[in-house]
């Protein structure tokens, strides 16, 4: 009789902790969503996919750090590291904008905007080159000087992108040398850091470009390929300062010359907008990645979580997957809102 009470008593012990009696807790679900914003802070987010691992960057003010993840859902589990800091002084010291991580013929580049003492007409496009495998090795960093391009205007926001085999830059620039208005021009790349010519491919032309009054801006230029190997260019259009920060497109035609301003449409309208009830006010300034399988297109970008928060540290990162359409163009939707659950990159 002991020996059966002992027995009962240990099975009613095991169904109380979960065990094979049915009446316990399950296993936690696995982790499959998450939320935005990834950060609470970001701006002018940045991502370069290589060897399995998303490498992210966004504009500090002062220095260039770079954080190393596996999953940017985790972004806010990745340490950053600075990995250059300018010395004082000089023309490219302070007001470092919108840095991007390059991998260009076996060497680690990163592409960033400067100026002298804060002074905005002296914002030029500078380059950084590391020849060690790991981008996150902090001595390896060498200053290359200034992106060269013939007609040095002021310049910001400068990309990278490989189309039919030839490197090109695409950047924000001004025509002249006073501001008032921010074009988007490219170039093809002579070396990682000369360029050529430059070409003038978008300017603000539509109301929706032009809500900005005081200046009116095309920037933040990212390049999108479809499956096919079309070309598309987003561009971030308004100043930073409104809500109405949004991304316009560019669509090369297909087998177009990137340098032929002809060949480029403009999107009549913006292709992401503010979602304000979703706390995404001036969405913009993105850059664009696969998921870890390579199946998906996904876009970062930053937004504000309230309105009049304007250009500041507030801007925080975000990201969401890429839809296509029949025709072949990408369909970004809308900002998704903050706190609102999204599956998962596929590959995690």
């Amino acid at each position: 009789m002991k020996t059966i009470f002992f027995i009962s008593f240990m099975a009613l012990i095991a169904c109380s902790r979960g065990g094979s009696g049915g009446g316990g807790e399950q296993p936690p679900k696995a982790d499959t969503t998450f939320t935005n914003p990834l950060l609470s802070s970001g701006p002018d987010p940045w991502v370069l996919q290589k060897d399995g691992y998303y490498y992210f960057m966004r504009t500090l003010g002062n220095r260039l750090a770079i954080s190393k993840t596996q999953y940017l859902d985790k972004l806010s589990n990745a340490s950053p590291v600075t990995v250059w800091t300018p010395p004082a002084g000089m023309a490219w010291s302070t007001d470092i904008w919108a840095p991007e991580l390059h991998f260009v013929n076996n060497k680690w580049y990163i592409y960033f905007a400067a100026d002298s003492a804060g002074i905005n007409s002296t914002h030029r496009i500078y380059v950084l080159e590391n020849a060690a495998a790991d981008p996150m090795n902090v001595g390896t960093w060498v200053f290359k000087g200034k992106l060269m391009e013939t007609a040095d205007k002021w310049a910001i926001d400068a990309t990278i992108f490989t189309y039919n085999g030839s490197n090109y830059a695409a950047w924000s620039g001004w025509q002249g040398n006073s501001d008032g208005e921010q074009d988007i021009y490219i170039a093809k790349m002579q070396d990682a850091y000369t360029l050529g010519s430059r070409v003038l491919i978008s300017k603000p032309t539509y109301p929706w470009e032009k809500i900005s009054t005081n200046v009116f801006v095309n920037e933040g230029p990212e390049a999108l390929f479809n499956s096919s190997g079309n070309l598309f260019l987003t561009y971030s259009a308004n100043g930073c300062w409104t809500d109405d920060y949004c991304l316009g497109m560019l669509t090369l035609k297909p087998g177009g010359d990137p340098l032929n301003a002809a060949d480029w449409t403009k999107s009549a309208n913006p292709v992401f907008t503010k979602n304000t009830s979703g706390n995404a006010f001036g969405p913009g300034h993105n850059g664009f990645f696969k998921s870890p399988d390579g199946k998906e297109d996904w876009i970062i970008y930053h937004a504000n979580s309230a309105s009049g928060q304007g250009c500041g540290d507030q801007r925080n990162p975000r990201m969401q997957k890429v839809g296509w359409n029949t025709d072949g163009t990408p369909n970004f939707g809308v900002p998704v809102g903050t706190g609102v659950q999204i599956k998962k990159p596929s590959g995690e």
